[in-house]
């Protein structure tokens, strides 16, 4: 091989051991926070995701592989202890060498009720999607300044579709303000503030709690009430209880996901999950086509 070629192909080689690299030493918690993550480091590889395919935060187990990958890492993104407590042991243990970035404690990050904790589904507002690609942007440049240029496009990009799609969906769910529905968990709060939604009332205050007795028949009372046209659940809600809580009732049925459970994961997934919780609430409770 001629000398030219060799040395084009050693550059190669470098190049791409370079982005490899930088993507292995990145990883993020959940599917909504890895998708503006991956956004922001599209050109210089893909961050690795801890919690895949339809699990959750609230019930996952580390693998060993998980493992592993936590000690290899050297940049890590994750929304908090409260969010993801299956987290916080391995972290101190597995991540010593990581820089860990709590996005709960973000310069800029509105939390509902930062002194209680509670809802942490932060990222369900879009003004908190901003901030997260901002810490993005900030801490990837940190570890690999070469590429802080592409780091700061991209968060541009990635703010400028957020933006967008903030008033895309003030337009669509403008019509809902008032209009009362429950959910199954207490987990939609940001994305209520940030579109002037209000839930009526809820089955139970977290997923890691199933509905009691209690909470049913108060939520039926509630759902028996004026104007209450639609109980949400989320992909793991329980069918059966879903079912329980509308019978008899004129109040419809939907479901909110905040995690993108059946989504592929990646650049695309924040912004067809905000649409899709759009569509859902537009076609519950205000009889239009979702899409």
């Amino acid at each position: 091989m001629p000398r030219s070629l060799r040395a084009g192909a050693l550059l190669a080689a470098m190049v791409c051991a370079a982005f490899s690299a930088t993507a292995a030493e990145v990883a993020v918690s959940i599917k909504p926070v890895h998708s503006l993550i991956a956004g922001v480091m599209e050109g210089a590889g893909a961050p690795v995701l801890i919690v895949d395919g339809a699990a959750t935060p609230h019930d996952f187990a580390l693998k060993p592989s998980g493992a592993r990958m936590l000690g290899r890492a050297k940049l890590i993104f994750w929304v908090g202890p409260a969010l993801e407590s299956f987290l916080a042991r391995p972290l101190a243990a597995l991540a010593k060498d990581a820089r860990v970035v709590t996005l709960a404690r973000a310069p800029g990050m509105s939390l509902l009720d930062p002194d209680k904790g509670g809802d942490l589904h932060l990222w369900l507002d879009p003004g908190n999607a901003r901030v997260i690609t901002e810490a993005a942007v900030r801490e990837l440049s940190r570890l690999d300044p070469g590429n802080a240029a592409l780091y700061r496009r991209n968060g541009e990009q990635v703010i400028s579709r957020i933006d967008a799609l903030e008033r895309q969906l003030k337009g669509r769910l403008a019509p809902l303000a008032g209009v009362p529905y429950v959910v199954y968990h207490d987990a939609f709060g940001y994305l209520e503030r940030a579109f002037g939604l209000k839930a009526a009332g809820y089955a139970s205050p977290s997923h890691e709690r199933r509905p009691g007795a209690r909470g049913m028949a108060g939520v039926r009372r509630i759902l028996g009430g004026a104007g209450v046209r639609c109980l949400f659940g989320d992909p793991r809600a329980d069918p059966r209880l879903m079912a329980a809580m509308v019978t008899g009732l004129e109040a419809g049925t939907g479901t909110l996901d905040p995690l993108g459970a059946a989504m592929e994961a990646g650049p695309e997934l924040y912004f067809r999950l905000m649409r899709a919780n759009a569509a859902a609430l537009v076609r519950c409770l205000g009889g239009g086509a979702g899409g």
